[in-house]
C-alpha cells in the first residue's frame, strides 16, 4: 500500500528495493505458514511444561546469597527438562554465553586421559581455545584431554568411514555442532544428528554425545535430545531466551551428566543447590515461553534474506529453497567492503545505536578480525536483529534474529539498500 511504501522511503528504502522485497514475500507465503505450524506445536509443548510444573507468580521471586531453596530456579530447570525430554537440566544466569555452557559440559564430563572427538570438522572459533586446538591457558589440552576430528566430506556429508576409524578406547565424548558457526557448511537437521549419534553409539555404546544446540532450538518439532544426545547445550541470549533473557545458558541431558555440570559450575558437593537468581526469573521464564514464536520470526527473516540475495548472484547457505534447521543465514559477499556495507544496513535498522557504523575489530576468542552489527536491547543478543562475520574468505556475513518478522524484513531490506547504494548489488 502507498502509505507503507512512503514510510519505507522515509527510512531510506527506494521503491525498487521495496518492490523487490514484496515480490519475494509473496512467493514465501506457504513456507511461512509451515513455520507458523511448527511454532504452534512448540508453543503447546512449552505451555504444557509450564502447566505440568505449576509455574506461579512466586517462581519470579528474587533470591540472593547462596540461593538455597530457590523454587523458581528449580522449577525453571524442570520446565527445560520437560520441554527437551531429558532427565535434568541446568539453567542459570551465571552461565555467561554459549561457549561458557559448552565449556562447563566438556570439562565436567572429560577427565585427564580422555579423548574428545568432533565428527563434524572444526568446532566454532571460540571453542577452539577451550579445547586447545589453538593454545590457551586452562584449555582441555592443558588438563590432559586429547582431541581428534573427522572432517566432513565434500558437500557436507558425514565421513562415516573416518568416524569409525577415529573412535577408540580413549574416546569419552563426541561433540556435534548443530549450526554452521562461521563456516559455510550446511546446518544439520535433527534427523541427521540422530543418524550420526546412532552410528557412533553402535560402535561404542558408552560414549557420551553432546550437541551444541545454539541457534537451533524450536526450529523443528524435535530436538537432539529426542534422538539420543546425552547433553544439549545452548545460550539464553539466543533462541530459548526469547529476546528477553539478559544473560544465561542451559545444559539439558541425563541426570549423571547434569549433576557433573552443576558441580563444575559451582563446586563439588554443592551442585544445583546453590546459585542465586538475582531477580532474573521473570525474564528467563517469559523469554522461554515466547521463544517458539520469536524463533519462527527469526527463521522467516533468514529465509527472506536468502530469497533476496541469491537471485542477485550471492551464494547463500542455506540456499533460497532448502529446508531450515537453525536461524542463521550465511551470505557470501565476496569482499570486505560487501561485509561492511551489509552490516551497516543492519545496524541502521536497529532500534538501539542505529546511528553507529560497525567496523571490523579484534574480538576475544577469534583469530580474525570480526565485524558485528547489533543494536540490541540485550547486549550481544543474536536473537535480536544482528549480522556478523570474520573478515576472511569467502567474506561471508552471518545474519540472524529479529524479535518480530516485520523488523527482520525491514533490516534485510535496509542491508540490501546499502549494498545497492554502494554499487555492490544490482537489482
Amino acid at each position: 500500500m502507498e502509505e507503507m511504501m512512503n514510510l519505507y522511503q522515509q527510512m531510506g528504502i527506494s521503491p525498487a528495493v521495496y518492490a523487490y522485497g514484496e515480490a519475494a514475500v509473496a512467493r514465501l507465503r506457504d513456507r511461512f505458514d509451515e513455520i507458523d505450524r511448527v511454532a504452534e506445536y512448540n508453543q503447546a509443548k512449552v505451555l504444557s511444561a509450564f502447566r505440568k510444573n505449576r509455574v506461579s507468580a512466586t517462581c519470579f521471586a528474587a533470591s540472593s546469597g547462596y540461593g538455597y531453596n530457590d523454587e523458581g530456579r528449580d522449577k525453571l530447570e524442570q520446565v527445560y527438562a520437560d520441554v527437551f525430554h531429558t532427565e535434568a537440566a541446568l539453567v542459570r544466569p551465571h552461565i555467561t554465553c554459549g561457549t561458557h555452557a559448552l565449556t562447563i559440559a566438556l570439562s565436567a564430563n572429560l577427565l585427564p586421559g580422555d579423548e574428545l572427538l568432533s565428527p563434524v570438522g572444526l568446532p566454532y572459533d571460540t571453542l577452539q581455545e577451550v579445547i586447545g586446538i589453538r593454545p590457551s591457558p586452562c584449555s582441555l589440552a592443558e588438563y590432559g584431554v586429547s582431541y581428534r576430528q573427522v572432517d566432513l566430506l565434500e558437500g557436507g556429508a558425514f565421513d562415516y568411514d573416518g568416524i569409525r576409524a577415529a573412535i577408540n578406547e580413549k574416546t569419552k565424548l563426541i561433540t556435534i555442532q548443530r549450526s554452521k558457526g562461521y563456516a559455510t557448511r550446511p546446518t544439520f537437521s535433527v534427523t541427521k544428528i540422530g543418524e550420526l549419534i546412532a552410528f557412533c553409539k553402535a560402535i561404542k555404546p558408552d560414549v557420551l554425545v553432546m550437541v551444541d544446540n545454539c541457534y537451533g532450538e524450536f526450529v523443528e518439532m524435535i530436538e537432539p535430545s529426542d534422538v539420543g544426545a546425552d547433553m544439549i547445550v545452548g545460550s539464553l541470549i539466543k533462541n530459548p531466551g526469547g529476546g528477553l533473557a539478559s544473560s544465561g545458558g542451559y545444559i539439558a541431558g541425563t541426570k549423571q551428566c547434569i549433576d557433573r555440570c552443576a558441580y563444575r559450575l559451582s563446586a563439588p558437593g554443592l551442585g544445583q543447590e546453590v546459585g542465586a537468581n538475582f531477580g532474573l526469573m521473570t525474564e528467563m521464564y517469559q523469554g522461554f515461553f515466547l521463544s517458539p514464536t520469536v524463533t519462527a520470526n527469526a527463521e522467516k527473516g533468514a529465509i527472506f534474506a536468502a530469497n533476496l540475495y541469491e537471485p542477485l548472484g550471492f551464494k547463500c547457505v542455506p540456499n533460497a529453497t532448502e529446508s531450515r534447521h537453525d536461524i542463521i543465514q550465511a551470505v557470501e559477499l565476496g569482499s570486505e567492503a560487501g561485509m561492511i556495507a551489509f552490516c551497516k544496513g543492519i545496524q541502521a535498522a536497529a532500534p538501539v545505536d542505529s546511528f553507529a557504523d560497525p567496523i571490523p575489530g579484534d574480538m576475544p576468542g577469534y583469530d580474525s578480525q570480526v565485524i558485528m552489527a547489533a543494536g540490541a536491547f540485550v547486549q550481544g543478543s543474536t536473537m535480536e536483529l544482528s549480522a556478523d562475520g570474520p573478515i576472511r574468505e569467502p567474506y561471508a556475513v552471518y545474519f540472524q534474529g529479529g524479535l518480530t518478522w516485520s523488523h527482520a524484513k525491514l533490516g534485510i531490506l535496509m542491508s540490501l539498500q546499502n549494498m545497492v547504494d554502494a554499487g555492490l548489488a544490482t537489482l
